[in-house]
């Protein structure tokens, strides 16, 4: 897979914009009764099951390795020409973005009052690499469906013969 093109290249694409699909939506289903939690019990500390901060793990973690994989070797290719759906696409990339971000300002606002009384260093800086890297796994999510859109928004050139 060291080639940028080939017949191959739509379909290891398309996978790979599936599984960062799947990753993001689990990571949405995951984080939403989350944030609902944070907002409905406002000054109560939270705590987060095993199965959940894994499940945020390896969620984040494929949103990595699929962005960075096809950023490196696979090119973006478009099946199909369509401003609409590319709007839709674009659309999309702005709606998942909004999610992390809210996400983002609950814990912040949630946690502004203790900003008094830090936990040791190095549980801040795991907390907040954690929370970092979920977001830009989230924010490339984005950047590939920006990418997918402008592929899908723009026209093949014209072949002269």
């Amino acid at each position: 897979m060291t080639s940028r093109s080939g017949p191959s290249a739509p379909w290891i694409y398309l996978g790979l914009l599936a599984a960062q699909t799947a990753a993001a939506l689990t990571l949405f289903w995951i984080v939403f009764p989350i944030f609902h939690g944070l907002v409905t019990h406002l000054g109560e500390r939270q705590t987060l099951d095993l199965s959940d901060q894994v499940g945020i793990v390896a969620s984040a973690a494929l949103l990595h390795c699929c962005y960075w994989t096809r950023l490196k070797w696979v090119p973006v290719t478009s099946p199909f020409h369509s401003v609409f759906v590319a709007h839709l696409l674009f659309f999309a990339s702005r709606v998942s973005f909004f999610f992390g971000g809210a996400l983002f300002s609950a814990i912040f606002f949630r946690h502004l009052p203790e900003l008094d009384a830090f936990p040791p260093f190095a549980q801040a800086f795991v907390k907040s690499l954690y929370v970092a890297a979920t977001l830009f796994g989230l924010f490339c999510y984005s950047l590939e469906l920006d990418r997918f859109g402008k592929a899908m928004e723009d026209r093949p050139p014209e072949r002269s013969e």
